[in-house]
């Protein structure tokens, strides 16, 4: 049963691109499954003026009544001024968001969000976002996952939104084992994947373990073996900082967002809302 205080909105951010469509696409297919309902949030520049910002949710208002028509299913428009940076994650927040769901663009461009940039938003967000590059393929919802397991503490937030997922979309999870030489890691690590085939079974949810060779970095593994089982989605956990030098030269969790296969990522920050997830962990009703 689903927690009565569970959130009923996800979130998409507009920017009238073919990329936040994209979003919107993934976002409706969740909306249909885990009965929600989409909020359009479009950014306007701090610096707006009144008038434009009534302009902007004009625009936003006719967009909406677009996607009426050729979805069949109403969204809420919503404009707020200020950066994308803050706006997003602390809307969010506002209306106790279960899901941001985020297209990234490939080039730079004021007020847009570029797959080098993306983690920026998402750092420090209470809420789990849904990162996206591509339009959905022709199959529903989320079919395959990919559940990288290593010896951090956070993999079972993580866990908690690999079931949701799973027991709405009726997936199968594979839990890619990081390995280790170090012992305590290694102990860390089994303790971890333990954990979470408990759970899975526990939910009646298929998984699949594999451990990854070994021989390269860890999330260029766990990339190449959803590309090689051709994965419906990528559930990370992300790093509590985001330093300059990440986005000069990359880190993991960037390199999992903007993965040249564009399959879509769940990035979870640790501590972030289980808005209702943890029912499937912990049997509540």
């Amino acid at each position: 049963m689903i927690n009565k205080d569970e959130s009923k909105i996800i979130i998409v951010p507009w920017d009238f691109t073919h990329i936040s469509e994209y979003a919107l696409e993934y976002a409706i297919n969740a909306a249909h499954a885990l009965e929600k309902e989409i909020f359009l949030l479009h950014i306007v520049n701090k610096e707006a003026t009144e008038e434009q910002e009534k302009e902007a949710l004009k625009k936003l208002e006719k967009q909406a009544g677009e996607i009426l028509q050729k979805y069949q299913i109403q969204v809420q428009p919503v404009v707020r001024k200020g950066s994308i940076f803050n706006v997003i994650s602390d809307y969010a927040s506002e209306v106790k968001a279960a899901l941001v769901v985020m297209g990234t663009h490939g080039v730079t461009g004021t007020q847009k969000i570029t797959g080098s940039w993306a983690l920026k938003v998402i750092i420090g967000s209470k809420v789990p976002f849904l990162v996206v590059q591509e339009k959905p393929g022709t199959a529903v919802g989320f079919n395959k996952i990919v559940y990288p397991v290593d010896f951090k503490g956070e993999n079972k937030e993580q866990l908690q939104w690999a079931i949701y997922f799973g027991k709405y979309f009726n997936s199968k999870v594979y839990l890619f084992k990081r390995p280790f030489r170090d012992s305590s890691l290694l102990k860390k690590t089994n303790t971890n994947l333990n954990f979470a085939i408990r759970f899975l079974r526990q939910n009646n949810l298929e998984y699949e373990i594999v451990e990854a060779p070994g021989k390269i970095s860890f999330d260029r593994e766990t990339i190449q073996f959803a590309v090689d089982i051709k994965a419906d989605l990528i559930i990370i956990i992300t790093s509590r900082h985001f330093t300059f030098l990440d986005y000069l030269f990359g880190n993991r969790e960037q390199r999992m967002l903007t993965n040249p296969s564009n399959i879509p990522v769940l990035c979870v920050n640790p501590h972030a809302t289980s808005a209702g997830v943890g029912q499937f962990m912990w049997g509540s009703t």
